[in-house]
């Protein structure tokens, strides 16, 4: 008797976001920014999704839909309960969706702008936990002290407020507060972006770390392949609100196939001085996400375009029957 095959924790299906572009005095709707656009993609318990791309290309957008801070258009997203039976997070009222709200939780890009400059960060640790009945005082206060020694601050910073910290803390701190709410998931929007070289280092091994520890299960978006190819278990390529390439991490550098994500792997240096590498440079501008261009979204930068690539859009596929390594790209095989 075969056992019966666990459900993914997350699973995201034909996810779509278009931001409403209005016009005059009466806001009247002249066109929708395709920000997201038929995405799929899962994530399983204790693994990092790595979410790469440029500006623009719909990660962000993408990250605050799963925490529900933009509403999807539409799609689903399926997350496993303790029953082990998926439930979709769009279809859930109001008492449902705060239940599963602290399974999933956020770590921004600017932590200083993501904290009230007024208010210390005790009290933003306190308001979510009391939120969601974590006790009286001094467990939370134990709790939050806890989640501090876990980033490596003391306690006593609890009661100081965000001006008096670096960036490198700010951070931490508000990993320690994501943390906070016990939960399965941290959708990891840029982290690190905006830190120096040396700090992002540290940031990243106490990511890694803490991994391990409490269990979790990171979607890490990033602009930085290197920076990706570190942190991930798996690695999905975004371009103008779309995925082109989904492939384990390991090696994928070498072994991405899409020719939007070999131009991006081409910029990332290598740190040796004996190794050249040919640099892919793209040429023209990334189309309007009001109007994106038919067929394959990439075709009008694309080397090699063909007519097929102008009206008619590739779907991920397999590539060599290989289920892990999926590329959206007509000319697979070819190039």
């Amino acid at each position: 008797m075969t056992e019966k095959k666990q459900p993914h924790l997350l699973e995201v299906r034909n996810l779509k976001k278009y931001f409403p572009v209005t016009k005059g005095t009466f806001k009247r709707v002249i066109g929708k920014v395709h920000a997201v656009d038929d995405v799929s993609f899962y994530v399983d318990s204790g693994e990092t999704l790595g979410i790469v791309g440029e500006s623009g290309c719909g990660k962000t957008s993408l990250g605050k839909c799963m925490v529900r801070l933009h509403t999807p258009t539409s799609g689903q997203m399926l997350l496993r309960g303790e029953d082990e039976k998926q439930q979709d997070l769009m279809k859930l009222d109001r008492k449902e969706s705060f239940a599963t709200r602290r399974r999933i939780q956020m770590v921004f890009q600017d932590p200083y702008a993501s904290m009230n400059p007024m208010k210390s960060i005790w009290t933003s640790f306190d308001e979510p936990l009391q939120i969601h009945g974590f006790g009286d005082r001094k467990k939370r206060l134990e709790i939050a002290s806890r989640m501090m020694e876990a980033v490596n601050l003391q306690p006593e910073y609890l009661f100081r407020y965000p001006h008096e910290f670096s960036g490198g803390q700010r951070q931490r701190i508000c990993i320690a507060r994501a943390l906070a709410l016990n939960p399965e998931i941290i959708v990891c929007d840029e982290p690190v972006s905006a830190l120096d070289v040396s700090i992002q280092a540290q940031i990243m091994n106490l990511m890694r770390k803490l991994q391990k520890e409490f269990g979790l299960t990171y979607i890490f978006i990033a602009h930085d392949l290197s920076v990706v190819e570190y942190m991930s278990s798996r690695i999905a390529v975004m371009y103008l609100g779309k995925i082109v390439e989904m492939a384990p991490a390991k090696n994928f550098s070498d072994r991405c196939m899409h020719p939007y994500a070999q131009a991006l792997m081409s910029a990332v240096p290598i740190p040796k001085l004996d190794v050249k590498k040919e640099e892919i440079i793209l040429t023209g501008d990334v189309p309007s996400p009001i109007r994106p261009p038919k067929g394959c979204r990439f075709h009008p930068r694309c080397p090699h375009c063909t007519e097929l690539c102008k009206t008619q859009g590739p779907e991920l596929r397999p590539v060599n029957g290989d289920s892990s390594h999926l590329v959206a790209c007509h000319r697979i095989g070819e190039i």
